[in-house]
């Protein structure tokens, strides 16, 4: 293998759910821009046509299926697994969401709807797609979880507790499944700009206590996570798994 192919995903082919905007979306065009193929999985069939569309016009030629189905449901989990035939070389666990509320708001069904946007869905697909990951293999997955998962934020006990799962779960299948040939990564963002980050960052005095707290002094792009997803996924991270990268500009290091 050539240096240059170290840095190269040409041929690969990659499913990303929850892509079909912010880091989500920035991972499928880091990926295209390296040469991989992709399905991208959301709910909203406008959105993910969208990407598509956004996608194959930046990379001509790149290969893009899309899938409607809402991960949050074992139906919707089914779906994706039934709409792919040919072997996985790359699975990035992206989909997630959340009910911000102290412990003694939640409901138990909003509990729920956290762990199976966020847990169950990266366990699930993970599971239901280990056959075509062990077709493609060497073959990389990337769970996307957050600095929430390694210490307090004000995200809410359900969220934190979704990503130290995931987390765990990232470490478990790594050695679960190194001898198949299938590498198991994650990445742990703090505050990155996308639509859902907007929304609680429109508050001036939050915005302050972030970037206070925050040694880089910015809230992140989707850009550079994807760019770290990416290379886990890339020959060159060959020896790599079970790993958690936080991609956080020093929050997650920055004590008193």
């Amino acid at each position: 293998m050539s240096s240059n192919s170290h840095w190269r995903l040409d041929g690969a082919r990659a499913l990303i759910t929850g892509g079909s905007s912010g880091i989500g979306l920035a991972t499928a065009q880091e990926l295209a821009s390296l040469g991989a193929g992709l399905v991208l999985v959301a709910r909203n069939q406008e959105k993910l046509e969208k990407a598509r569309a956004e996608i194959t016009s930046q990379v001509p030629g790149c290969s893009v299926d899309v899938i409607s189905a809402d991960l949050a449901t074992s139906s919707g989990r089914q779906r994706v697994v039934d709409g792919l035939e040919v072997p996985l070389n790359i699975l990035i666990n992206n989909a997630g969401t959340n009910i911000r509320k102290r412990m003694t708001d939640l409901s138990l069904e909003e509990y729920r709807l956290v762990q199976e946007t966020n847990l169950v869905s990266c366990f699930e697909m993970c599971r239901l797609l280990r056959p075509l990951l062990f077709k493609g293999a060497p073959s990389s997955i990337v769970n996307n979880a957050s600095v929430a998962g390694l210490t307090h934020l004000q995200t809410g006990a359900p969220y934190g507790m979704s990503k130290a799962a995931m987390i765990q779960m990232t470490r478990n299948l790594s050695v679960e499944w190194a001898q198949e040939g299938i590498r198991v990564n994650a990445v742990a963002p703090w505050y990155i700009r996308t639509p859902l980050a907007d929304q609680v960052l429109a508050d001036p005095d939050y915005r302050k206590e972030v970037l206070d707290r925050t040694p880089m002094g910015r809230v992140g792009e989707p850009g550079e996570v994807a760019r770290a997803i990416a290379f886990l996924c890339l020959p060159a991270s060959s020896y790599i798994t079970g790993q958690c990268l936080a991609v956080d500009g020093g929050f997650s290091v920055f004590g008193f």
